[in-house]
């Protein structure tokens, strides 16, 4: 999903136009500020035992709106006047105050469209990482968790927020749609540093975090236009249904086309960056047509990923591609985490009362929904559905997108809003160690990996009985 919004109009009511110099510092003050968050968190929390992007999200709290101030955005309300790195500018680059507006507005949307490219570039990696063979063996089921796991919390939400707390139709509805949401950018993360993606529970997580994603832009559009117009525009949601599907099937049925052709482009290039380029290209094309048919950038790389995953190519680009990623992909969830306001969770503040009592309900609803998703996956006796459910839990940007839009129509009173925020916090924060804990078996399995990785020439110690027979033999 997207968390962005580009806005560059606003650059136009600064006091002054803001220096292209100016910008570039602020920028790259931001990355440094990015980089270092990352790292910190990321370490801290891996040597606890715990995923490191969970490190990431909590730097990008400390760093963000709830804390320090030295990565804030326009969307939480923040200005030039609440940036940290902005008054360092003033003391340190020589920014005035009249040119700060605009040189603050400038960077936020360039540190935004680094995060958005961030995210594109981790669900490329990730479908490169994917086997599409196991994620269509797995489509059924994964299809049954995506409808239950939409299902079950959007009539909870709603039905609850009605019946317990007597809010109106319409923002109920609007309410329990942001339910239905899963991150698959986030779940797809934490999979991947467990080493359980390529599980048969790893593949049925990431198939109904697609399909999850492709079922709450057709739900969204539906209450949105419930919102503003008070009746649904069936003609758009056939459309988003059609052009989902066409999409998503298309893709895997052109693979073999799109697979051939990268080959022998790839073949006949001999400069630099002859695979990686190409790739990129591909991808970019993808994400850029999901885009046009109002479905997500994110799944069009996706889906990239996946049909690159088939060719002979593969192991060598996703070796090229980790570098890049690695550059690219902290940026997206620092970014999440610097947006979260954690302020609205302060009991305190008497108008925070009544959206703390909202969110618990909400929380408790958004959590049971998706866990009670891995309990829909039938004739695998053996498999984890208690992974497969927490795995759908976190709400993540796709939760923030939800709250936007419906801040934006302004259907949401102030403590339903209050309480939509707190649950995509919790669910996103509560995610990545749940995780683990119903997942131990695929930790365990990646702690083995990285000891062989770590000491390859290490054998097994040869038996008395191997030396006999050795001698024997001789």
């Amino acid at each position: 999903m997207n968390i962005i919004s580009i806005s560059f109009p606003l650059l136009a009511t600064a006091t002054e136009t803001p220096d292209s110099s100016q910008v570039a510092a602020a920028v790259l003050l931001s990355l440094v500020i990015v980089y270092f968050g990352s790292k910190f968190g990321g370490e801290i929390l891996s040597n606890v035992g715990l995923p490191p992007v969970l490190g990431e999200l909590l730097a990008g709290v400390l760093l963000g709106i709830s804390a320090l101030h030295l990565l804030v955005f326009p969307e939480s309300g923040a200005d030039s006047s609440n940036s940290l790195l902005m008054s360092l500018l003033e003391i340190t680059g020589g920014l005035t105050a009249d040119a700060a507006p605009g040189v603050f507005l400038a960077q936020s949307e360039v540190v935004s469209v680094l995060a958005e490219l961030g995210v594109i570039i981790l669900l490329f990696e990730i479908g490169l990482e994917s086997n599409l063979r196991d994620l269509i063996e797995v489509g059924f089921q994964a299809t049954v968790v995506a409808i239950v796991g939409v299902i079950v919390p959007f009539v909870g939400g709603t039905v609850g927020l009605m019946m317990l707390f007597n809010v109106a139709a319409v923002p109920a509805i609007f309410a329990g749609a942001a339910l239905t949401a899963t991150s698959i950018g986030i779940t797809s993360k934490v999979l991947t540093e467990l080493g359980g993606l390529n599980s048969k529970e790893g593949q049925i997580i990431l198939g109904a975090a697609v399909i999850d994603d492709v079922l709450g832009i057709i739900v969204l559009a539906v209450v949105a236009s419930l919102a503003k117009t008070g009746e649904v525009d069936v003609n758009k949601v056939v459309y988003l249904i059609i052009s989902a599907s066409a999409f998503l099937i298309g893709s895997i049925a052109l693979g073999n086309i799109f697979n051939r052709v990268f080959v022998a482009v790839v073949n006949k290039l001999k400069t630099r960056g002859e695979l990686v380029i190409p790739a990129f290209i591909f991808a970019f094309v993808m994400a850029y047509l999901a885009s046009v048919i109002q479905l997500e950038a994110i799944l069009g790389a996706f889906a990239a990923g996946l049909v690159l995953e088939e060719t002979d190519k593969r192991k060598e680009l996703q070796k090229q591609i980790v570098p890049i990623a690695d550059m690219l992909v902290p940026i997206f969830f620092i970014t999440v985490g610097a947006r979260t306001d954690l302020s609205v969770l302060n009991p305190a503040v008497p108008s925070n009362r009544e959206g703390l009592i909202m969110a618990i309900f909400l929380i408790v609803v958004a959590i049971l929904g998706k866990v009670i998703t891995g309990f829909s996956v039938f004739n695998q006796p053996q498999i984890n559905r208690l992974a497969i459910g927490v795995g759908m839990i976190p709400r993540g940007e796709v939760g923030l997108v939800f709250l936007g839009i419906g801040s934006d129509i302004g259907i949401l009173s102030k403590p339903l809003e209050a309480a939509i925020i707190m649950m995509v916090i919790l669910t996103t924060f509560l995610a990545p160690p749940l995780l683990k804990f119903a997942f131990p078996e695929a930790a365990t399995k990646k702690e083995e990996e990285i000891v062989s990785e770590v000491s390859p020439g290490v054998q097994e110690p040869i038996s008395e009985g191997q030396i006999e027979l050795n001698s024997d033999s001789e």
